[in-house]
């Protein structure tokens, strides 16, 4: 240990103040503390938030869909096979989906309407996972639709009651013509996301067909890859084996400006709260000013004594490291048992103030959860770091400078 760190651990240990840092330094301590916890804490939960909203949203679309350019499939059931025959495709689902009016007895409403295979489309998505009402019962001989909870509630119908979807056609000689359907409600779901409960209904894919009049075509085949994070190169070989007829968009396209807010959204949080950090950090400096201003007098005796300004710009630049390692350390270490124990904390306070943040009725996602990423917490301290050096450096600097021979004269 050099003589210049044992000095600067001497004067954070200083017997006149009779504890094991002074206030001052205790203070400036604990604001660095509190800011890295809050930031490593707050990015877990954003984490955890955003990594669920991704799965809800990834597990009711599919990876990938292929489909021609006038966004219609020909002898799609040939092509499916051909689809499945390829490496990396896990499932292949035809669907139909456009859109069209609803009428009720007591309301109308603009949904999207999807036609499925249900035993195909289990193998591609999750939406239909969830059936709160009825049973997943689509046949093209019983006309039956699938609705979500908040079209329920919109268009104020239950199981067994009847809906009619209108939809526009071309006539025999190219004009637009409504066309109706009736359907009988036999099962309610909930896919998770308000997107697809209040305005997606699935009937069967030949009743969609004949509803949009689109003889033995389809919309699209939907695919599950093996590699999530690979689709949109698997999905772009496949495209190139298929022929230049067809195209395909991967999940990434699909919901590009959805992945893109949640990233904005955690990098505008990132650095607003890194403000914070560097509050807590450049208390340091008037901290370590006015420690530098108390020692005076003992820099003026180590001056006395042989030890050149170099090494007593050493002395508190090792103090106000050894502040910041600490606050930083153990802000890390709070923070993350905080980040790891959030849900139970939240549960806790809601018991305790009997307010819930987050009720079920309201929102879907009714939990906090967290994912504590390495890399996150690696930034949070580097940066933390980084800041205390800069922090540090000015008032170190200031006592080197320090006249000894005005300050033994006031002695």
């Amino acid at each position: 240990m050099s003589v210049e760190f044992h000095i600067s651990n001497q004067y954070l240990r200083s017997n006149r103040k009779k504890g094991f840092v002074s206030f001052i330094s205790g203070v400036s301590m604990v604001g660095l503390i509190l800011a890295v916890m809050s930031l490593i804490t707050v990015l877990s939960v954003m984490n955890g938030f955003h990594e669920e909203l991704t799965n809800r949203v990834l597990n009711t679309i599919s990876h990938s869909y292929i489909t021609e350019s006038d966004d219609t499939l020909e002898n799609w059931e040939e092509l499916r096979i051909k689809i499945n025959s390829q490496e990396h495709i896990v499932a292949s689902s035809p669907y139909v989906e456009d859109f069209a009016l609803m009428t009720s007895k007591k309301a109308s409403q603009g949904v999207s309407v999807r036609g499925i295979m249900v035993d195909l489309e289990a193998t591609t998505s999750s939406l239909l996972d969830d059936i709160k009402y009825g049973e997943i019962s689509l046949n093209q001989d019983s006309s039956t639709i699938l609705i979500g909870v908040g079209l329920a509630t919109l268009m104020g119908t239950g199981i067994g009651d009847t809906l009619t979807l209108i939809a526009p056609t071309r006539n025999s000689i190219g004009l637009l013509t409504p066309k109706s359907q009736t359907y009988t409600v036999g099962g309610i779901f909930n896919a998770g996301l308000n997107e697809y409960n209040n305005s997606l209904a699935f009937i069967h894919l030949f009743d969609a067909q004949d509803l949009f009049s689109l003889e033995d075509q389809v919309s699209g085949i939907r695919l599950k890859v093996d590699d999530l994070f690979e689709a949109n190169k698997i999905t772009n070989d496949l495209v190139k084996q298929l022929g230049n007829n067809y195209y395909g968009v991967d999940w990434m396209q699909q919901k590009r400006n959805f992945i893109r807010a949640l990233n904005l959204e955690k990098q505008m949080i990132a650095i607003i709260l890194s403000l914070i950090i560097a509050v807590a950090a450049f208390n340091i400096v008037s901290m370590m000013v006015m420690v530098v201003t108390d020692k005076k007098g003992d820099i003026a005796i180590l001056r006395t004594i042989g030890m050149t300004p170099k090494r007593i710009v050493k002395i508190f630049f090792y103090q106000g490291l050894s502040i910041g390692f600490i606050g930083i350390a153990i802000g890390t270490i709070l923070g993350i048992i905080l980040a790891l124990n959030i849900e139970s904390v939240i549960s806790g306070i809601e018991s305790l103030i009997g307010f819930q943040f987050f009720p079920k009725d309201v929102f879907y996602i009714n939990r906090f959860p967290s994912k504590i990423l390495m890399s996150d917490v690696i930034s949070i301290m580097l940066g933390a770091f980084v800041l205390v050096i800069i922090a540090a450096i000015y008032p170190a600097r200031r006592a080197g400078k320090v006249n000894i021979s005005e300050v033994l004269r006031h002695e």
